[in-house]
């Protein structure tokens, strides 16, 4: 099998290539994965949806996809839809008040869930009732949303969730 890709998703305000995508490139680039981000700056959820859908149906490789907030949200979406072998979520925007019923079920793939416990944008508790409804390994750290300040705890965390999915699983 070849090595698989890894697609960034940015969140509502955020941009294709921010300090988090910027830091993680790094260590997915370090064990040999190709590395891509798309740009959904000023497009509302369901276009961004179909711009990764139209994305990702472009590669031949296995896909690793990586999402914040309503990035998480559009990568689960997504994730039925293309070969995916794992999803990296950071404070993904699951069961937002008003918009429960568009959570998505994620493909059957290894999923792991970073979210800060004093988040004020997205409730931690929605990470937690998404991680146990999906079994996804769900790790709490002292953050908050952009969950920038602990990045380096966020790198090892992927770089870990790499290694897990190169040695399959």
């Amino acid at each position: 099998m070849s090595l698989p890709s890894v697609i960034f998703s940015h969140g509502l305000d955020g941009e294709p290539w921010g300090t988090k995508f910027v830091a993680l490139a790094e260590v997915a680039k370090g064990q040999g994965l190709r590395v891509e981000s798309v740009d959904y700056r000023g497009m509302e959820a369901p276009a961004r949806v179909e711009k990764l859908l139209g994305f990702a149906k472009g590669f031949t490789r296995p896909l690793i996809l990586v999402g914040s907030s309503l990035g998480g949200h559009v990568a689960a979406t997504v994730s039925q839809l293309v070969p995916t072998h794992g999803m990296f979520l950071m404070a993904p925007a699951f069961f937002m008040p008003g918009y429960e019923q568009y959570t998505p079920v994620p493909a059957a793939c290894p999923i792991e869930i970073v979210h800060g416990w004093n988040d004020d944008v997205v409730p931690v508790q929605n990470s937690i009732r998404f991680a146990q409804q999906y079994r996804a390994t769900l790790h709490l750290i002292d953050s908050d949303h952009r969950l920038t300040a602990n990045l380096g705890e966020i790198c090892d965390l992927f770089g870990i969730f790499l290694k897990r999915i190169a040695d399959g699983g």
